[in-house]
């Protein structure tokens, strides 16, 4: 049983007492490059200990934003060093949609992109090329993420506990209906 180890695994994972640790690298890092998004760390973690969701919300809401001044001075400081491992990472045309999202709505762009499934990275990458001001780009941020994982993590909380007997049961048939939606996702959007 494939699936149902590492559901296991992660649920012991969240509840480890260094968790809240391991979130604060995972959201600075994935802010950065890391390909891991911070929810897929977030929502066991709210599962297992739903009375901290507001604590851990603002802990991946901070620390992503920190990550994301990183990005921030990567884009600003290296862009032509970063732009070949970006293409290598298979993420340039996020990268391009990007910088047309910066053209078109600047600071909202930030905000909007931590609704988004484009990978916040690119965002914060592409602020410091395009020589976003600093201050609205932190703002942006805040506002963008806060957004994303104080929703994620309230409605984990809400009805996290409820489903996980029944997310349980069934991860062996959810992951696998996952990766056929992953490959399928794939096949199309290479066709």
């Amino acid at each position: 049983m494939l699936f149902t180890g590492l559901y296991n695994r992660t649920m012991e994972l969240a509840a480890h007492p260094h968790a809240e640790r391991y979130l604060v690298g995972v959201s600075i890092i994935e802010a950065i490059f890391f390909p891991v998004p911070t929810a897929l760390m977030l929502i066991p973690m709210v599962i297992a200990r739903p009375e901290k969701v507001l604590r851990l919300a603002s802990l991946a809401t901070v620390t992503s934003v920190l990550g994301g001044l990183i990005g921030y001075l990567l884009g600003y400081l290296a862009i032509a060093s970063i732009e070949p491992w970006i293409h290598t990472m298979g993420w340039w045309d996020n990268y391009m949609t990007a910088h047309a999202w910066f053209a078109e709505y600047g600071f909202w762009a930030v905000v909007i992109a931590g609704f988004t499934p484009i990978p916040f990275k690119v965002f914060t990458i592409s602020a410091g090329a395009l020589h976003m001001a600093i201050m609205p780009f932190v703002l942006a941020a805040l506002v963008g993420r806060a957004g994303h994982f104080f929703v994620i993590g309230l409605a984990m909380a809400w009805a996290g506990p409820k489903m996980e007997p029944v997310v349980r049961r069934y991860i062996e048939y959810l992951g696998w209906a996952i990766i056929v939606l992953a490959v399928i996702a794939y096949v199309i959007h290479q066709g």
